[in-house]
């Protein structure tokens, strides 16, 4: 036995069909049909008897290399029982997907046929749609409270290995402006999953919270491993040309940290992600660690790291309990290299600290926020449907939650060689919290907008407190 150069898969359905008995048609007496009808002959099957795969059909393929089609597929063979065939092809399948070469992926199990087949063999077919040439559109996007309009033009599938290129041009609600060129290269012939991306990027920032506008060119490459199950790494290298401009009321501070800089930095991301839902999970959790090493050339320094964590618990279908924290912790690693403005860490927005002004937390010069080199923050929440809408039962109200919380937090600077007791005070003295409630609403499963009203309870002189706050964005604390 041995695989065949064209491959697929999707389960059977193990329920009988009924049919109309002979001498009889639709139109027939119900009464008399029901006497004449014979009864439906249910047997039951038994889905962990001995199978074994004896060929993989994949019909569909055009231009998808074949070898890279049959490493995704080859385990099918080891399956050892019919159970095992199912649950295989599902796995196959999802490894099809991440190949980005697909459109529509079906699967169909049937007896093997041929002389060549064996008496407990089976035949799996993947009937594939290939993507097209050429893609793109127009959409919106959503992110770090901001809309924008996204253009996107993509050519997948290149080579027939998965390769693609793809270019993508944003234009925000608050001036930014991104373009970004990347190419993509996957290496799924193994268990790690690994995914190669080289991006050219240019970018407009305004910061108006802090007084400047950054503008970045530059490039990033990054090495995705994603083996099966939750765990995931992603090592990057970013080398970035920034200039900061000043805005015409910017402070002395935010001046002195202007103009052209060059930034080369390893990036480390680790994450652990075990939720069952990405947008308004119901269980699981999520850990994840940013390690960045900055000054492997150029004229910035540091050492910086971000730690996430989220976990949720349902005692009810229509309570969820939420425990988000976060915190972050930089320092320089040398006297010649600086730390710029846009490195550092800020608190306040109704992503992270709710009821806050966007950075409106922490140390300010002349009313601009200049962050600083360490942050924690917490947040519980208490999510529940609409009223009177049962979990499930309207996919329209299941897009709509209604919350509670309270958070809180502080930002400021830790001395690395100061003294034990100051540094303590990051957590005692000036902490800032908040409580309130509001409504939240999925958007296209990526992202959610919250409109939501929020008391204050600690808040410091030179905060900037928003009772009524709306956010728009991805990652929310």
């Amino acid at each position: 036995m041995s695989p065949t150069d064209s491959f697929s898969s999707s389960t059977n359905s193990f329920e009988g069909q009924s049919q109309w008995p002979s001498g009889m048609n639709k139109n027939s007496d119900l009464s008399s049909m029901k006497q004449q009808q014979e009864p439906i002959q249910v047997y039951p099957i038994d889905l962990h008897q001995y199978a074994r795969v004896d060929k993989i059909h994949i019909d569909g393929l055009k231009r998808t290399k074949d070898d890279i089609v049959k490493a995704q597929v080859n385990e099918l063979f080891a399956a050892k029982d019919f159970y095992n065939i199912i649950e295989q092809s599902q796995k196959v399948k999802s490894k099809l997907e991440t190949l980005g070469c697909f459109k529509n992926i079906g699967v169909t199990i049937d007896t093997s046929k041929g002389p060549d087949a064996t008496p407990d063999g089976v035949e799996v077919t993947f009937n594939v749609r290939e993507l097209k040439w050429l893609s793109g559109g127009v959409n919106t996007m959503v992110g770090n409270n901001e809309g924008s309009v996204l253009i996107q033009a993509e050519t997948p599938n290149l080579f027939g290995r998965g390769e693609r290129l793809k270019m993508d041009y944003s234009y925000g609600s608050k001036s930014s402006s991104n373009i970004n060129i990347s190419a993509v290269k996957p290496f799924v012939d193994n268990w790690l999953h690994k995914v190669l991306t080289g991006t050219i990027f240019t970018s407009t920032t305004d910061a108006p919270w802090s007084g400047y506008k950054e503008k970045n060119h530059g490039i990033l490459f990054d090495l995705a491993i994603n083996p099966p199950g939750a765990l995931k790494h992603n090592f990057q290298y970013e080398v970035n040309y920034r200039d900061i401009i000043a805005a015409k009321s910017s402070s002395f501070y935010v001046r002195e940290q202007c103009g052209p800089s060059l930034k080369s930095a390893l990036r480390h991301i680790l994450s652990i992600d075990k939720r069952d839902e990405i947008i308004f999970p119901t269980s699981g959790s999520l850990v994840k660690f940013t390690t960045e090493l900055a000054g492997l050339g150029g004229d910035i320094g540091f050492m910086k790291y971000n730690f996430e964590l989220q976990s949720n618990w349902s005692p009810h279908e229509c309570l969820t309990f939420q425990l988000g924290a976060q915190a972050g912790f930089m320092s320089g690693i040398s006297n010649d290299m600086a730390i710029s403005i846009p490195d550092y860490f800020f608190l306040g927005g109704p992503m992270n600290l709710r009821g806050f002004a966007m950075r409106g937390c922490g140390p300010r010069s002349d009313g601009n926020a200049i962050g600083g080199n360490s942050y924690w923050a917490l947040a519980l929440h208490l999510y529940t449907p609409l009223p009177f809408v049962k979990p499930g039962k309207s996919s329209f109200a299941d897009l709509f939650k209604i919350h509670a919380f309270i958070n809180g937090g502080n930002l400021g600077n830790l001395k690395k060689d100061g003294d034990y007791s100051d540094n303590l005070k990051l957590f005692t003295d000036n902490v800032r919290w908040s409580t309130g409630a509001g409504l939240a609403l999925k958007l296209g499963g990526i992202a959610r907008i919250e409109l939501n009203l929020v008391w204050p309870l600690v808040v410091a002189r030179s905060d900037i407190f928003q009772p009524y706050q709306f956010g728009i964005g991805v990652q929310y604390l």
